[in-house]
């Protein structure tokens, strides 16, 4: 079941934005909560929450639930030198995220190393973060696996303002 979609974030990270399949229909949509709170609802084309993503309070894991607040997994940081790297789990699987240091793209593999999904950062420098997305697989939902990509983004800002000295 290989699906590809198309979604960004907005420059303060709050409002919504459409989500697109490869014909640039739109098929869902992302509704970003708030510019002080990273937060994020994937919703359906019919505007229903799917899958919500949030940071809990004074945590760096990136929680991932449906809507009725059952959990799906948690993204976090894993620690690498050259490479950017993160671990999604859920409660049946742990998926790691890699990108090589400088680029834009990420894949996402299972424990054999079989490729779950890819996606890649489409946006310039100075634009908000857009992002393609091709979910390989049928084990994992296609707005599950927008939230972790908006985990990824959210844990890559929050890491930038600390860098920066400047509160998240």
């Amino acid at each position: 079941m290989e699906s590809c979609v198309y979604f960004s974030d907005n420059f303060f990270s709050s409002g919504r934005t459409d989500i697109y399949n490869g014909q640039k229909e739109m098929v869902g949509a992302l509704n970003l909560k708030s510019a002080f709170s990273s937060s994020v609802d994937v919703e359906n084309a019919q505007g229903e929450i799917v899958v919500q993503g949030s940071f809990p309070i004074f945590s760096n894991k990136w929680n991932i639930q449906r809507r009725g607040g059952e959990e799906l997994g948690r993204v976090k940081t894993s620690f690498s030198f050259f490479t950017k790297r993160y671990r999604y789990e859920t409660g049946s699987q742990s998926l790691e995220i890699e990108s090589p240091a400088l680029s834009k793209d990420y894949t996402m593999v299972d424990k054999n190393g079989s490729e779950v999904a890819t996606f890649r950062k489409v946006s310039g420098v100075f634009q908000s973060a857009a992002y393609e997305l091709q979910n390989h697989t049928g084990s994992l939902m296609t707005e599950e696996l927008i939230s972790v990509v908006m985990g990824v983004n959210a844990i890559e800002k929050r890491r930038r303002s600390s860098a920066n000295g400047t509160p998240t």
